[in-house]
């Protein structure tokens, strides 16, 4: 199974590399494994959307949010490893939620990304997952989500 095969056929493609905003890499190599930095919904370095779930914005609009973060981290672990073929199995993902008072759904909001990943990778992308509601993220954020995978 081709990686960029599967995204061509889900209309998508992994971003330019998301230029990160203070002292770190996009992702790590130990071992076999490879632990991608937090991304979030960016575009071209800019949010597409911003606000806390349950108050500002629809569990949709998170799942997008989700989706979009994925595809960024992606495109730190294509960027540490050079071919996400390389890519053996999805470990695990982190997903961190900007919620709204009493907002209680954040697992419905990272399922965009786990079911995009099982979309992308088929059995590779079955993983581990943690959805956590957050008071804030960094500029105002609805998602952000991080990954390991092993290669």
């Amino acid at each position: 199974m081709d990686i960029y095969e599967n995204l061509k056929k889900l209309n998508l493609e992994i971003p330019e590399l998301p230029i990160p905003v203070a002292s770190y890499i996009p992702a790590k190599m130990y071992n076999d494994l490879v632990f991608s930095s937090g991304q979030t919904g960016t575009v071209k370095q800019n949010l597409k959307y911003e606000g806390k779930l349950g108050t500002d914005l629809s569990i949709e609009i998170g799942k997008e949010s989700a989706k979009l973060a994925l595809l960024n981290c992606l495109a730190e672990i294509e960027y540490t490893i050079g071919d996400l073929n390389k890519v053996k199995e999805i470990i695990k993902i982190t997903g961190f939620v900007a919620s709204g008072k009493n907002f209680g759904n954040q697992p419905e909001v990272i399922e965009g990304a786990s079911s995009l990943l099982l979309s992308i990778f088929g059995k590779k992308g079955e993983h581990a997952r943690s959805a956590i509601g957050v008071a804030e993220l960094p500029y105002n954020a609805p998602v952000e989500i991080e990954m390991i995978v092993r290669v």
